[in-house]
């Protein structure tokens, strides 16, 4: 789950970082009060999406007047926000952050990821932040200082030090420095999350140290434990097929192909789209159904998957452990009936009851291709999609 900026600074408040003061607004008119409000001679009028790379779309501005915050927050309101983390389609601005202007001195880049390998939180900063963090990445790695956190300590006063001052933290601001890295990794792990971001974090013209950012993104399987960070969660941001998915437990990917995929289990489902792709197509989606599958859950999972104007077939892949074979087969039929199915379908079942399933599906009447193994099965798939296109 990702949250906006302003809901992100919000948590950094509690955890004693030093961020802008800043007030979120939905209109124009809202925007303009809260300039009002704040006070000052320079604001900034920064597009609330759940993507990076604002600033270069257009959807972060200077406003020196209040009647430039009228003219800034009346252009991105509502426009449509293409970066390099949204797609081509962009994503609509509904929400802004009025925020007090910053003398900015120099700007950095601070993040905390989980490491797999190490299976700890990772702290990674460098001297080169803004908005061309992932050029830095990819280009001279070298520049990214890394420290790997020990669960038992956290971010030591030593290692918070280090690192403030390898990334060029001046030596008047390191105990500013340690007080937000060390809160944000105190944030990261109290709220579960998967990534805390802040990019910038920068250094003023006085010598302060301000987290300029704010990107928070949340474990999902852990959001039970936090429902204050649930409250903030913004659909309108969220694809509404995954949306919809959730409500029964689906768990569901849109991509950008033509065949469908139902399968129970993620790592089965990732090998699905793999030999899809290894036969020529292109899968419109991930799509789980999990291990306690019923009629209910597959009749949801056929409907999401149908909404996909470019949809022109649709694979099943089953291995029946938990789940069985003949279940699924009769949630099969059921959804198939009940959305009137009017693409080419795909089952290959495994497992439990295959058998079972088989015939179940073979005296349906319903003109459903049966594949024995996942080659045969995308084969069969991606034959049936191209057929539909033509």
């Amino acid at each position: 789950m990702k949250i906006h900026e302003y809901q992100g600074k919000e948590i950094f408040r509690r955890y004693g970082m030093s961020v802008p003061r800043g007030i979120p607004a939905f209109s124009v008119d809202e925007a303009v009060a809260a300039a009002k409000s704040l006070g000052g001679p320079v604001w900034v009028v920064k597009a609330q999406i759940h993507a990076g790379g604002r600033g270069k779309g257009g959807g972060v501005k200077v406003a020196k007047s209040l009647d430039d915050v009228k003219a800034r927050a009346s252009e991105i309101l509502g426009m449509q926000l293409v970066t390099h983390q949204t797609g081509p389609a962009g994503q609509k601005v509904r929400r802004l952050l009025i925020e007090e202007g910053a003398d900015i001195r120099k700007e950095l880049y601070v993040g905390m990821v989980v490491d797999r390998a190490s299976q700890r939180v990772v702290l990674m900063a460098s001297s080169e932040g803004g908005m061309d963090i992932e050029e830095v990445a990819a280009k001279t790695p070298e520049k990214i200082e890394r420290v790997t956190i020990d669960p038992k300590t956290g971010l030591t006063d030593a290692d918070a030090d280090d690192v403030a001052r390898k990334i060029g933290v001046p030596e008047g601001g390191i105990g500013q420095a340690r007080t937000i890295l060390q809160g944000l990794y105190r944030a990261f792990d109290e709220t579960d999350a998967s990534l805390a971001e802040i990019n910038p974090l920068v250094i003023t013209g006085d010598g302060k140290v301000i987290a300029l950012d704010a990107k928070l993104n949340f474990d999902d399987n852990a959001l039970f434990r936090h429902p204050d960070i649930v409250e903030m969660r913004d659909l309108d941001e969220e694809d509404p097929n995954e949306i919809a998915a959730s409500k029964f437990d689906l768990s569901y990917i849109s991509l950008d192909g033509n065949i469908g995929c139902l399968v129970n289990g993620a790592g089965l489902a990732m090998a699905t789209m793999d030999v899809i792709k290894l036969y020529g197509g292109e899968p419109a989606n991930f799509l789980d159904v999990g291990g306690g599958a019923t009629a209910e859950k597959v009749t949801e999972a056929f409907k999401i998957m149908l909404r996909n104007p470019h949809l022109k077939a649709i694979l099943v892949n089953i291995f029946g452990g938990i789940m069985k074979c003949d279940t699924i087969a009769e949630g099969v039929i059921a959804a198939s009936k009940a959305v009137g199915l009017k693409v080419p379908l795909v089952v290959r079942m495994k497992g439990t009851n295959e058998e079972l399933g088989r015939k179940i599906l073979a005296d349906s009447g319903l003109p459903i291709i049966s594949a024995n193994d996942m080659a045969q099965a995308a084969e069969k798939v991606v034959a049936a999609a191209k057929g539909a296109s033509k």
